[in-house]
């Protein structure tokens, strides 16, 4: 979201009260149309190119898009469960590392309730299914009383 702030106040506390409340700009008045036209295409810009970059997450050996909870390689796209998708997503964040069980439950449920141990390695199943269509079979590592590792590079 953008947000630009024209007004008559011309101060410096206000402006910088816009500011710090989140404006992009802050425009007094009388102002050039075409310096307003030029600040509201380069907010665009920046705000259309940050969206784009978060609805696809280029993890190198996969697509994740962020849209429609698909994964995509050589053309090919599946699409995930939410479970799966946040699965996946959270061991892209955590690339090269070892994540425990517990940190992918909290991460997915986000609740102090029990959640059956079975209905993580039971997305855990599936999920790797998937990948395996998309032929990334060994993907997802699992380290014995550690938890599960995604290999490759950030």
């Amino acid at each position: 979201m953008a947000i630009i702030v024209i007004t008559s106040r011309d101060n410096e506390l206000d402006e910088l009260l816009s500011i710090n409340y989140g404006a992009d700009y802050y425009i007094t008045k009388p102002f050039n149309i075409q310096l307003l036209l030029a600040k509201i295409s380069s907010v665009l810009r920046r705000t259309n190119s940050s969206n784009e970059l978060k609805d696809k997450i280029n993890a190198k050996d996969f697509i994740l898009n962020t849209l429609n909870s698909t994964i995509e390689r050589n053309n090919k796209t599946i699409e995930l469960t939410k479970n799966e998708y946040k699965i996946l997503k959270y061991l892209m964040e955590n690339r090269g590392k070892i994540v425990s069980r517990e940190d992918i439950m909290d991460s997915l449920w986000e609740t102090e309730s029990f959640i059956d141990d079975n209905t993580l390695s039971v997305n855990i199943t599936r999920l790797r299914g998937k990948l395996e269509e998309l032929n990334l079979k060994e993907l997802i590592e699992t380290r014995r009383g550690q938890g599960y590792l995604l290999k490759g590079e950030n």
